[in-house]
């Protein structure tokens, strides 16, 4: 295992939660504003993620080709369903008092989404990133299988040459990620709720 097997699959985490939350939070704000793409939007990502992470990768390689912008649109894909439904749920669940005083205040639509709903349901979002973050080190192992590197390719080459050594070694700087990523995130989220009172998270 080197150095560089490590970086790439952070990369390819971090690169997949950055284009999650870009795209995830505009489509939980879609949805909770028009009612007629509501549905669709939940579906969609639902059915996204239950898709096997395997499947999904195999037919984005089809038109993608192999390397790591196939593992990112992957990964994205497969982490949308907890960041677009917080999104949602978080919106959703402001307290109405809050939203009519806001009105009466004369705060537009826009004005009142960005600096009154969004920051109280703030940590809702950042649960659904926390867990889309999680998720994503443990699928990213498939990028071995669709060319873009990362730990996937050790554990894989492990399993080929029966080298328990090897497997065991990847799977441990993947679970020292995926805790630290997840303890470093859950306080902060901590601290997060302690400032506000969110509806009930997408969790898992």
């Amino acid at each position: 295992m080197t150095l560089n097997m490590v970086m790439s699959h952070f990369y390819l985490v971090a690169a997949a939660v950055v284009l999650t939350i870009v795209i995830g939070v505009p489509l939980g704000i879609l949805a909770y504003f028009y009612k007629s793409v509501r549905k669709i939007i939940l579906w969609i990502v639902e059915v996204l993620q239950t898709m096997p992470a395997l499947a999904l990768l195999g037919i984005i390689m089809v038109f993608m080709g192999a390397g790591k912008p196939t593992v990112i649109i992957g990964l994205l894909l497969y982490s949308l369903l907890p960041v677009v439904q917080n999104t949602y749920i978080g919106l959703s669940e402001v307290d109405p008092a809050i939203k009519e005083v806001a009105q009466g205040m004369g705060m537009t639509k826009l004005y009142r989404l960005w600096h009154v709903e969004m920051p109280i349901a703030f940590p809702l979002i950042f649960t659904g990133v926390r867990i889309a973050t999680v998720t994503s080190v443990g699928t990213a192992v498939f990028a071995a299988f669709v060319g873009g590197g990362g730990l996937g390719s050790l554990i894989y080459r492990g399993i080929r040459i029966s080298n328990m050594a090897m497997i065991l070694s990847g799977t441990f700087v993947l679970m020292v990620m995926a805790v630290g990523c997840d303890g470093i995130m859950s306080y902060i989220e901590k601290r997060l709720y302690r400032r506000f009172s969110p509806a009930k998270p997408y969790n898992e």
